[in-house]
């Protein structure tokens, strides 16, 4: 037990609260989603802000994008399968849940259309921007078509998130 003087010390002591590993990885698992879709959605912008630039200009913002994808926003979605998934071994959660399937589900779609779709048309569309230049027809068909993709991707983190939000069961 102690002196008093040890006892007193000790509850005046700040106790720390207990984090569990499921916590953490809730933590890393909500912090990697906001990095994913935080740079995702500023390409729009940056994208529509450079529109009337030189080529130049419009060339190293789309490097610039490209570059945030590949090392942040991939990487963020990747580590996001990761985290949920363990978060659903290591709970009592099951991966035949609604919101759990149908999230796994739109995230292989979302990761399959950004790795195998949307980045070899940034890579064509800042290829024909800095061999063709910005009237070219093959710039404008990738532009057009990165536009569409980025658009689609969107929709589908979008109902994503929601899904990881809001938890809905279909009974």
């Amino acid at each position: 037990m102690g002196s008093p003087a040890q006892r007193c010390r000790s509850s005046r002591e700040p106790k720390l609260p207990t984090v569990s590993l499921f916590i953490i990885l809730k933590f890393l698992h909500v912090l990697l989603a906001i990095i994913a879709v935080g740079f995702n959605a500023t390409y729009g912008v940056w994208l529509a802000r450079v529109a009337r630039e030189p080529a130049a200009t419009q060339a190293f913002v789309l490097r610039g994008i490209k570059r945030l994808d590949d090392w942040f926003a991939n990487p963020a979605y990747l580590l996001l399968a990761v985290t949920g998934l363990t978060m659903v071994f290591l709970g009592d959660l099951r991966l035949n849940t609604f919101w759990i399937a149908g999230g796994l589900v739109l995230w292989a779609i979302a990761v399959a259309l950004g790795f195998f779709v949307y980045t070899p048309m940034l890579r064509n569309q800042i290829h024909a921007l800095e061999t063709a230049g910005p009237q070219s027809e093959d710039y404008a068909r990738y532009s057009a078509n990165a536009r569409f993709v980025g658009i689609l991707l969107a929709v589908i983190v979008v109902i994503i998130v929601y899904l990881m939000v809001t938890k809905p069961t279909l009974g």
